[in-house]
């Protein structure tokens, strides 16, 4: 199992309207990120920025991202998401959420 942590910003003026979004995830969605493998997912919020955490529990990640990312209603979920996010300036090119290096853990 891998885990995973990524921050990206959050528009002030799309607040309300993530939040509602994340209230109610599309089954779709749902099923899509357990079928491409993740699980244990949260969304946390601190002011502008969203810090999300997921465990990763496949074999091939490149390959689950893809699936995920060819998913019509995924792809969908995020024609929503995505204007109401705003890339960090240590983002990625290329990608939305920023990865963030684990510095501890304890089970």
């Amino acid at each position: 199992m891998r885990r995973f942590g990524k921050v990206i910003g959050l528009r002030p003026e799309r607040r309300e309207e993530y939040l509602r979004l994340h209230a109610e995830v599309w089954p779709a969605v749902l099923a899509t990120l357990t079928a491409c493998n993740l699980r244990n997912h949260s969304i946390f919020l601190a002011g502008e920025q969203l810090f999300s955490y997921v465990e990763y529990v496949g074999d091939d990640y490149a390959a689950d991202m893809a699936r995920m990312a060819a998913d019509p209603a995924t792809r969908e979920w995020w024609q929503l998401t995505d204007p109401c996010r705003r890339r960090t300036a240590d983002a990625v090119p290329g990608e939305w959420w920023t990865p963030m290096r684990e510095v501890f853990h304890h089970d």
